[in-house]
């Protein structure tokens, strides 16, 4: 398990933590934001599972969350390698509305960053967001994800058309 600088920790996503994770969105605008409608809304257990595995089966992915000390939940993300580009990919990455602003977030994404670059050997992991969710571009940015690729109007919620933007960090390990 890994320990980041805000005293956060990252382990495997288990059962009790649907509990907890499903609550966190309660807003179909930021829903569609967070999954592009890929989970059903309202975050119902059969699905999220159903999609789970799907992601597990096709792409090798694997859920984690980020807790503090006292073992309450952080964030959540899921992640794997694609063996042939030896790059990784996050998704379906989630705080805490109550931890949102204040560095979790960043902290969270260090230790995932850091578990793909030094447990899976990754050289470089990618994650792709929306280009109108403004604070996680930010977050993503201030880490070191850089714009690798933006398709425009790639999704549509409503009345809106929203880019997708595809952001990678390369590894420093060597």
């Amino acid at each position: 398990m890994l320990k980041g600088e805000i005293d956060v920790e990252l382990r495997p996503f288990n059962d009790s933590d649907f509990d907890v994770i499903k609550d966190w969105i309660t807003d179909p605008r930021e829903h569609a934001m967070w999954c592009a409608n890929i989970i059903q809304y309202p975050i119902d257990k059969e699905n999220f599972y159903y999609v789970m595995s799907d992601i597990a089966d096709r792409c090798g992915d694997s859920p984690y969350v980020v807790t503090l000390p006292d073992g309450s939940l952080v964030g959540f993300f899921c992640y794997s390698v694609n063996k042939e580009t030896n790059e990784g990919m996050l998704k379906f990455v989630m705080i805490d509305p109550e931890l949102r602003g204040k560095g979790y977030g960043k902290e969270m994404l260090k230790i995932a960053l850091e578990y793909a670059f030094y447990e899976t050997k990754a050289d470089a992991v990618q994650l792709n967001v929306f280009s109108q969710n403004t604070g996680a571009v930010k977050c993503y940015k201030s880490i070191g994800f850089v714009e690798r690729k933006t398709d425009y109007s790639a999704f549509g919620y409503k009345d809106e058309l929203w880019d997708r933007c595809n952001m990678v960090i390369k590894t420093e390990v060597k």
